[in-house]
């Protein structure tokens, strides 16, 4: 189904179903024998909506794609959020949380405030898999069942949020499946609510992620992989649309920006893509940005 500006899921189709797939790799990559992280809740999310129906067969069979990608992301913004925390910012927003686990299994300093913002569907299974389970978060939860295209700035502030207090933001797994004008709206909202000494994390696509030729070049392994030309591919649950570039953008606006191709990242935690999936690899790039001026 071709996407809008006003549709909605729920977790197991759609976008939402994307959210399973990555619980899946992290799931995966904490069984590894040398893990660059341990979720110990992904696993209990599949286990979940395999019982409420799910037929997990056709995310399956992508995993082994993205799964280095996948605990490379994972692991870059853990350590983003951990190092935040170690700089006093003790407010946390995770934007299109999806079934990310960190207000349970990081060590969060004591007295942090993390609020997860995504569809209500999708953080109801949340809140019902880790209920069911026990689970206990580390840090003062708080779930914003809010579509990230409605007015969720209003949102967030009616459960707690304090825009006078600096923030650790992050947006992982999210942009693509934002049209741009979306996400052009979604950072000027952020960059409106964030105080001095705020930080924020990016998961964006790289100059070169809408290549023709690179996009068919994934169909088609993506074809192969799952044996079925008519085979779903995520790119069709995403806006293939030319966006802002987030590095001058955020600049112009008093944040500090350092940026890494993935790559790179995937160099650097000993992660690099097999030669067979080094032409298919995620073309994304990650943006650590800190506001250090006052606002504009």
């Amino acid at each position: 189904m071709a996407r809008n500006d006003h549709d909605s899921w729920d977790i197991t189709d759609s976008v939402g179903a994307t959210a399973l797939g990555v619980a899946m790799a992290r799931a995966a990559e904490s069984v590894c024998d040398c893990p660059l992280f341990t979720d110990r809740y992904a696993q209990f999310f599949v286990d979940a909506a395999i019982q409420r129906g799910w037929d997990s067969s056709a995310i399956a069979s992508q995993v082994p794609i993205v799964k280095d990608y996948a605990a490379v992301r994972t692991k870059w913004f853990d350590e983003y959020f951990i190092a935040a925390g170690a700089n006093g910012i003790d407010q946390v927003v995770i934007l299109a949380a999806g079934l990310d686990a960190r207000p349970w299994r990081l060590p969060w300093v004591s007295g942090s405030a993390v609020f997860e913002i995504d569809q209500p569907q999708v953080l109801a299974f949340k809140a019902d898999t880790l209920a069911a389970r026990g689970a206990r978060s580390t840090a003062r939860y708080q779930a914003v069942p809010i579509d990230l295209r409605a007015d969720w700035p209003k949102a967030l502030r009616e459960a707690g949020f304090d825009p006078s207090t600096p923030t650790a933001w992050s947006a992982e797994g999210l942009l693509p499946y934002l049209s741009a004008t979306g996400q052009d709206l979604l950072f000027e909202r952020i960059v409106a609510l964030s105080a001095n000494g705020s930080r924020i994390a990016v998961e964006a696509l790289g100059p070169t992620a809408l290549d023709p030729d690179y996009l068919e070049q994934g169909r088609q392994y993506l074809r192969g992989v799952q044996g079925d030309a008519d085979a779903a591919n995520v790119h069709d649950l995403m806006f293939m649309e030319k966006r802002t570039d987030l590095r001058p953008w955020l600049t112009e606006r008093g944040w500090a920006v350092t940026v890494i191709e993935a790559l790179s990242l995937m160099q650097r935690y000993d992660r690099p893509p097999d030669h067979a999936l080094k032409d298919v690899a995620p073309r994304n790039v990650f943006i650590e940005g800190r506001l250090h001026t006052a606002r504009r």
